[in-house]
Formats: C-alpha cells, sequence, structure tokens
C-alpha cells in the first residue's frame, strides 16, 4: 500500500491562514496592536541566515513585525545578555528567538543566554521554565519547542488518534526528542526514547505506532525496522552526496525514505515535512504570545489587591498611621493596573514614574469617568479636601471594587517645614509613604528650581553683556568662530525668523539686522521672572543683586518665590507632551525691551536647555494610598497665584487606564471659588476633559466660622462654639456653601456635598448640612468618616459619586476665551464672587492693554489673590516656631521623625 505523505507544506499554509485571521481579529480590539518577534543572531552564518529570512517572510506573510537582530562575531556573552534583557523589556515584542548556533570569536554560554530569555517570549520553548512546565505537563501555560509542536501538527493531520498508541522517540536531544518525548507522553501516549545507548534499537523502532526521529544520522532508520501502517515522523536534514545534483549533494532526513515508505502508513518528506511546520509553530507561538499579552493588559482590566486596615481607636497621628501598614512593592502596583514594565522606572521600592509613550498604546482606549473634589472657602480648621480625596479613591477601590486613581498634586517642602506640616492626607485616608510624599518625591520640584534659575540668570547675564560690549562684540560672541567659521545655533535661527531676517549664513546680515539679532534691549523694571527656592524665607521677597565689584555697578532690585510660584511649574501642570511643554516653555514671557516688545525665553536661547532639565519632571509619579489604590502624584501649581491643580497629563494616563467603568479623582486647590473655578476655565479648557461630578467638602466647624464664629488661635482650645451644638451659627454658614454649590452648578455637573465629620459633630448639625445641601441643588449630601475608618468611613460618598457619574449633565465654560480680558474678569466677579462690578486701577488697565499688544487676550484669565493692598508676596515665611522643630533622623533606622 503506498504510504500517504504528511506534507509539511500544505499544513504550514493551512496554520498560516489561521494565524493571519488571528492577527486581523487582534487589530480589531486594538488597531494599533501588532505582534512583534525579534530574531537575535550572532555572527553571519550562511545556514542561520537562510532560517533566519525564511522566519522573516513567514512572520511578514502572518502580519507579525519581525525585527532580525544582528550582533557582529566580536560580540561577548555580556553583550548577548544585554541585548536580550532590552528585548524582555520592550513591551511591543511578544516574541524572542535566539538563533543557533552563536558565532562569536568569544566563549558565549549557550545554556545560560537561552535562559536569559522571558520565558514569557521564549517561543522557541527552550528556556528551563518552558521546558519544566512541559515536562510537568502544563501544557497550557508554556511554550513547547517548535519542531516538537510542528510534529504533533503532521500526527493530529494524519487522523490517527494519539491516546493510548505506543510511540518510539529516537534521539533526546532538548530541542527535539526530550521535548516530544513529554509532548507525545501529556497526550497519552506510550512512549520510549531510543538514544545511542539503546539496545536493540530496530526492536524498540519496530514496536512504534508513531516514530519520530531525530537522530541527526542520514538514513540511518531502515524500512525492515518500521512497523506496518505506522506514522513515520522524520526531524532530521542532512546532506549527503549526489553526484547529479549541481552542488554535489543533496538532503536527506535520519529516515530512509524509499524503503520506509513501503511500510509506513503516513511518512513525512525531507525537505517539505517538519521543516516548515518549525517554522509555522513559531508564528503560531509568536501569535500565542500576543493574544496573552493582550488579554492580559486589557486597558481597564486590572487585577489588584488591596491592603486590609488595622483601624485603631484613638486615631494614630498620621505618621504612626503610615508607618504601620506596608506599602505594596510599586512595581507589582504597576503590572496590577495595566503598565507595562518599560512604561515604567522606578525610584526605589515604592514610588516610579511613568513614561509618556503610554498615552500612544491607550490613545483609542475610552476614558473613565472624572471627578474634581474642592470645598468651601478654607478656613484656619480646614475642611480635609486631601483627606476625603484619599478617602473615596480607598472607598471606590478598596470597597466597591472599581477601578480609580487620585490625581493629587505634589506638596512643597515650604510649608512642610514651615508651619503646615506635611500634606498626604490624613489619619486612615493618606498616600504613603509619607515622608517620601512630602519631600523630594523623585526631584520634580528640584528641576522646576534648577530650570526657573536658569532663567533668571540668563535675564541677568544677558543685562550685563548688552551694556558692556558693543553691537559687533555682542554678535561675534553670540555667534563665536568654530574650525574658522561662525554657524547659528537652531534656536538662533528660530528667532531670526521670528525677526522676519531670513537668513542662515551669519556673514550676510547687514549691521541693522546684526544690533536687532544681538541686542535684547530689556528694560530693567519691566522683568517679570524671579528667582526660586522650595523653602520659605520671607528675607527673600525684596533683595538687590549685581552688588560684586565684578559686576560693575549693575546692580537691580529682584525677589524670590517659592518654586511652586514659577511659570515652570503652571506649564508642568498643563502641559500635554515633550513637544508641546517645549513650545510653552519657549513662550515664556520674562520682560519687555525698551520699545515695549515681549522678551521670552526663545530670544534668551534658554528655552530647549529648559526642556532638558524638565525631561524626567513631565513623567507622571506613581504612590499608593494606605488600602492599595494607586495615585499619581504630579506637578504643585500654587491655586491663589497659578490654577492650582494637578498635572494635565497625570489625569489623562489615570482617565486611560481605569477603562469606562472606573474613576479617576482629583483635587483643585484653595476652595470652589479659586481652584474649581480654575480647574473648570483652565485646566478642563486646555486639556479637553469633561468632569462628570464635582465634589464639595464641607466641616461643621468650619461652617460654623463663616457663620460668624469666633477666631480660633493656633495651639489653644477650639471656643466651645465649634465643639458644641449650635444649629444657628452654622446654618448661617451655609451660606458659603450655598455658593459654592451654585458656583459649581454654573458649569452644568452635579454636585456631590461631602461633609468630613469630626467626633464633635452632632446628628443634628450633620443632617442640617445634608438637608440645606440638596434644598440649594446638590445632586447629594452625604457624612464621612474616612479620616477614622479609611475608605470604608466613604462608601456612601463612593455610592452618591457613582450615581451622579450617571446622571445627565450640561458641562459648559463661564466664559467665552474671545472675550475682551476686563468682561472675563468681570463675569467671574459676578458669577463667582457676587461682585456687582469690577473697577481696573490703573496698573491694571496698563497690563491689560499691555497683553493685548502681546496677543494674550484670547487666553483663559487667571485670578490671583492678596491679603493686602501690597504686593503679594509669592514666597512665604516661617512663623516662630516653625514645623522644622519637629522633624529629625533616627542615625540608627534611618527613620523621619516629626514630619506631622
Amino acid at each position: 500500500t503506498t504510504p500517504k505523505i504528511a506534507c509539511g507544506l500544505s499544513t504550514y499554509v493551512q496554520v498560516r491562514e489561521r494565524l493571519k485571521k488571528d492577527v486581523a481579529q487582534m487589530k480589531t480590539q486594538d488597531p494599533n496592536f501588532q505582534p512583534g518577534l525579534v530574531v537575535l543572531q550572532v555572527g553571519d552564518r550562511d545556514d542561520s541566515n537562510l532560517y533566519i529570512s525564511m522566519k522573516l517572510k513567514a512572520a511578514a506573510e502572518i502580519g507579525i513585525n519581525a525585527t532580525h537582530l544582528r550582533l557582529p562575531k566580536t560580540a561577548t556573552e555580556d553583550e548577548v545578555l544585554h541585548s536580550i534583557m532590552e528585548v524582555n523589556e520592550n513591551s511591543a515584542i511578544h516574541g524572542l528567538i535566539v538563533q543557533l548556533p552563536l558565532d562569536s570569536i568569544h566563549k558565549i554560554d549557550t545554556e545560560k543566554v537561552t535562559n536569559v530569555v522571558a520565558p514569557e517570549k521564549d517561543v522557541d520553548g527552550l528556556t528551563c521554565i518552558n521546558a519544566g512546565k512541559l515536562s510537568r505537563g502544563d501544557l497550557g501555560d508554556c511554550f513547547i519547542p517548535c519542531t516538537p509542536n510542528g510534529c504533533m501538527e503532521l500526527i493530529r493531520q494524519t487522523g490517527v488518534s494519539v491516546a493510548g498508541k505506543r510511540a518510539v522517540v529516537i534521539g533526546r536531544s532538548k530541542i527535539v526528542g526530550a521535548p516530544m518525548h513529554d509532548l507525545l507522553l501529556w497526550n497519552h501516549a506510550t512512549v520510549t526514547t531510543c538514544h545511542s545507548k539503546t539496545a536493540d534499537l530496530a526492536a524498540e523502532v519496530g514496536r512504534a505506532d508513531i516514530l519520530v526521529v531525530g537522530i541527526g544520522k542520514a538514513e540511518m532508520v531502515k524500512g525492515d525496522w518500521v512497523k506496518k501502517g505506522a506514522v513515520v515522523i522524520d526531524c532530521g536534514i542532512n546532506h549527503i552526496p549526489d553526484e547529479t545534483r549541481p552542488s554535489g549533494k543533496r538532503v536527506v532526513g535520519d529516515v530512509h525514505y524509499s524503503s520506509v515508505k513501503e511500510q509506513a502508513g503516513f511518512i513525512t518528506p525531507v525537505p517539505g515535512g517538519v521543516g516548515p511546520m518549525t517554522v509555522a509553530m513559531l508564528m503560531q507561538n509568536t501569535v500565542l504570545s500576543a493574544k496573552r499579552f493582550l488579554e492580559s493588559h486589557q486597558p481597564g482590566k486590572w487585577s489588584i489587591t488591596y491592603t486590609k486596615l488595622i483601624l485603631q481607636k484613638p486615631v494614630p497621628s498620621d505618621i504612626v498611621i503610615s508607618r504601620s501598614c506596608v506599602p505594596k512593592p510599586i512595581d507589582r502596583l504597576a503590572t496590577e493596573v495595566g503598565l507595562l514594565s518599560d512604561e515604567v522606572e522606578l525610584y526605589g521600592k515604592t514610588k516610579a514614574k511613568v513614561q509618556l509613550d503610554i498615552i500612544s498604546r491607550l490613545r483609542a482606549q475610552p476614558d473613565g469617568k472624572y471627578v474634581v473634589v474642592t470645598g468651601i472657602t478654607p478656613t484656619p480648621l480646614g475642611e480635609g479636601k486631601s483627606t476625603t480625596t484619599i478617602g473615596l479613591v480607598q472607598a471606590l477601590g478598596a470597597h466597591m471594587k472599581l477601578n480609580v486613581f487620585a490625581c493629587v498634586r505634589q506638596p512643597s517642602q515650604g510649608p512642610t517645614f514651615g508651619i503646615k506640616g506635611g500634606a498626604a492626607g490624613g489619619g486612615y485616608s493618606q498616600v504613603i509613604p509619607m515622608e517620601e510624599f512630602n519631600l523630594h518625591l523623585t526631584g520634580d520640584i528640584h528641576a522646576i528650581t534648577a530650570a526657573n534659575n536658569l532663567v533668571a540668570a540668563a535675564i541677568d547675564a544677558r543685562l550685563f553683556h548688552e551694556a558692556t560690549q558693543t553691537d559687533k562684540a555682542l554678535y561675534n560672541r553670540l555667534v563665536p568662530l568654530s574650525g574658522g567659521q561662525r554657524t547659528f545655533s537652531p534656536i538662533q535661527i528660530n528667532r531670526l525668523m521670528r525677526l522676519g531676517i531670513e537668513k542662515t549664513d551669519p556673514t550676510t546680515l547687514t549691521e541693522e539686522e546684526i544690533t536687532r539679532f544681538a541686542r535684547l534691549d530689556m528694560d530693567p523694571d519691566s522683568i517679570t521672572w524671579h528667582r526660586v527656592i522650595d523653602t520659605n524665607d520671607r528675607f527673600l521677597r525684596k533683595i538687590t543683586i549685581g552688588q560684586s565689584p565684578t559686576e560693575k555697578g549693575h546692580t537691580r532690585e529682584a525677589q524670590f518665590s517659592i518654586t511652586v510660584a514659577s511659570e515652570i511649574m503652571a506649564v508642568l501642570a498643563l502641559t500635554s507632551s515633550l513637544k508641546d511643554m517645549r513650545q510653552r516653555l519657549a513662550k515664556m514671557v520674562v520682560a519687555t525691551s525698551r520699545s515695549g516688545q515681549p522678551i521670552t525665553t526663545e530670544d534668551l536661547g534658554v528655552s530647549g536647555a529648559l526642556t532638558v532639565l524638565m525631561r524626567d519632571a513631565i513623567k507622571p509619579n506613581l504612590m499608593q494610598t494606605l488600602e492599595g489604590t494607586p495615585v499619581f502624584v504630579h506637578a504643585g501649581p500654587f491655586a491663589n497665584i497659578a490654577h492650582g491643580n494637578s498635572s494635565v497629563l497625570a489625569d489623562k494616563i489615570a482617565l486611560k487606564l481605569v477603562g469606562p467603568e472606573g474613576f479617576v479623582v482629583t483635587e483643585a486647590g484653595f476652595g470652589a471659588d479659586i481652584g474649581m473655578e480654575k480647574f473648570f476655565n483652565i485646566k478642563c479648557r486646555y486639556s479637553g476633559l469633561r468632569p462628570h461630578v464635582v465634589v464639595l467638602v464641607a466641616t461643621v466647624r468650619a461652617l460654623k466660622m463663616h457663620g460668624g464664629g469666633p477666631t480660633v488661635t493656633a495651639g489653644m482650645a477650639l471656643p466651645k462654639e465649634y465643639v458644641e451644638e449650635n444649629l444657628e451659627l452654622l446654618e448661617k454658614g451655609c451660606s458659603n456653601m450655598r455658593k459654592q454649590v451654585e458656583n459649581a452648578r454654573h458649569f452644568g455637573v452635579p454636585v456631590v456635598v461631602a461633609v468630613n465629620a469630626f467626633k464633635t459633630d452632632t446628628e443634628s448639625e450633620l443632617d442640617l448640612i445634608c438637608t440645606l445641601a440638596k434644598e440649594v441643588g446638590a445632586f447629594d449630601a452625604v457624612r464621612c468618616s474616612h479620616w477614622a475608618e479609611g475608605g470604608a468611613g466613604a462608601v456612601a460618598l463612593g455610592q452618591a459619586v457613582q450615581r451622579a457619574s450617571e446622571a445627565p449633565s450640561d458641562f459648559k465654560f463661564l466664559y467665552d476665551v474671545e472675550l475682551p480680558i476686563a468682561d472675563k474678569i468681570r463675569i467671574i466677579a459676578q458669577k463667582i464672587y457676587g461682585a456687582d462690578d469690577i473697577e481696573l486701577l490703573p496698573d491694571a488697565q496698563h497690563k491689560v492693554e499691555r497683553f493685548f499688544v502681546y496677543m494674550f487676550c484670547i487666553k483663559p484669565i487667571c485670578l490671583s489673590f492678596k491679603k493686602t493692598v501690597w504686593r503679594m508676596p509669592t514666597i512665604p515665611g516661617l512663623p516662630t516656631r516653625p514645623c522644622f522643630y519637629d522633624i529629625d533622623l533616627d542615625p540608627e533606622t534611618e527613620q523621619v521623625n516629626g514630619l506631622f
């Protein structure tokens, strides 16, 4: 009987077409997704090149993005290992093949190299982990080596059932024989492995219903060895002399084909049998790896564990609570919320930065629900906005099992060591570790300090050099000779273009053009740029600079601000990408010329350097709450000076990560009249994001103060009005809450009032606030006890927020940016602050006119507030007894004490 040919080529075509459909299906889930494969080769062997070209061709036919990574013969073992680890970390690559042999002039441990490949990318199935899983029968949780897998596919194509059959495998290599034995065994065959020491090999072969040969000896297995009707799979590739061929040789297998085919029921040819199936299975493993990746990294599909709180009463200090909870390793949290390993930069065990590439990966995914937490007008008693923000996300995540991110500002170190102390929430609703949160974090504020002060240095240096040099000397130093010629830098060419000078050769400028280019002609009295420091230091509010004799009498009055008041901080908070940040930094106006023209950092030639200093600061910082929910800590502009909100980038990334049913909760600084108004009119205008819910935080004590309660003195016991029931005083103060609810509703967003309860509050007082809040238009009003109970104390708030997020909303801005500046100020004053009208003093009117000339008139308005008629101090001072009196480090444990 003529045997049936188990043709690998025809089976390969079937597998290829199936895999093409699988890839197309993955693209319907994510149009930007494509399976990725890297073939790493050391050296330049002709046979390896041939095999690699076949793999690359097959990958292209299926739709796999395959890359040939070729290392030279001089590559060392360390270089090979480094290349593999780089591919391991690349989330766009789902399969990695190390082409063997490694053709290097150096000694390389093949076993070591093979086992460095990440098991989840080991599509050759050669790592110890995948081999171990196969040997244990975990076929669904490993990659099966491609040649044995191809053999099994050919056996399946014959229609012969493996279960119960006697199988013989000749050869015990790690690539073919050993895994083939395991594969047949776990498909329920009775398997015998034969090798060079096997006695009476022919007799063993004669008992096989299924025979797989991979011994590497040409035509070793003869026809009279083979059982009649057996399935014969020949894995061998050997060359024997053949004078009839132009090459003088031909390819044969380990089986004597002409004699064995007379006995076999099915037989694979060589070539055209197992070879094409090895390539097919390699492609199949790559597609399988890509499927697993896509399945495990679906946006919004989190596998997160929460940290259980052990509540104590009375509630300990914030720092004691923070240290009582062991945070999850930050890389684990990153994985839980869908971040890839190459999207995360670890800063120790408890904090990390997130790469902006994630925005591109998730751009097709729908956003989650967007919630902003704000408060009534602040009082010295505190309302607990940050604590409520964290309590709410702990409730939504750990207790309601919803995907949720908190996005908060990074605190300045000035208040930390000054009068306020730490700022990470409070009680059982905190960001942890508290020390990391309140101190340097990942250095973003320091980067802003460096960038800001580089601008300040550039301003004064330029003033000095222009005052002490002729036009020609200034020009020659700005465009110095190098190698006998002068060349403009790219930033200088940008300046020439803005001046309307369309020249790129420094030698062609006229004298008039040289003067225009070289001289900024800054008016020292117009300089608005301050130096900054992240410390409360009142004596830097007004200083004199340039007093050294080397400055030749070029002194001027100047001032410092605190770093978080820097315009660069505001830029960081509003930027949407590195490119956008570069453009925003370039447009910052630092002064005007004597002719009234605005002078920017781009004119100073410093904007590119600023971007370099800020390149890491632009990446959001990942931390966690006490209950293990994720937090982005990023940017921290002052609310009374700048817009007082955390970064747009953090919000955008978080909204993609949580998925359409998840929540992102962010906090606006100060009260709703300042921080929330700027959140809507500035942040949302630039981000394009539309909030679903406003959470307005109020307390009984603060509302009593708004009702006319007595003054509170730091360090003294609270007056009885704040610790005893007083409904009349409370109701008077609720007028502030009423106005803030009204302010939020101006923007068309549902408002939930969160009443942050204290132990001295009575039921009647809490009920009164909730009742009045609903009467004035709040969607709901609920009491919260998250400070004492963590997320469990804010579940009612979380449920109200969830309901409100599903309610109809009609978001709208308060004003049209096209309106004149005075009209925009008037709208804010009348609608948010209840003013009858505004009056612009001469200095303000002059600024409005100047902004009109600068073309700043079509921007949102950011109002700054001051307590007196004098110029607003933009750097706080230290009190008589600053917080630093209590802060110290234990030299034995390296533990920070006294933060809060």
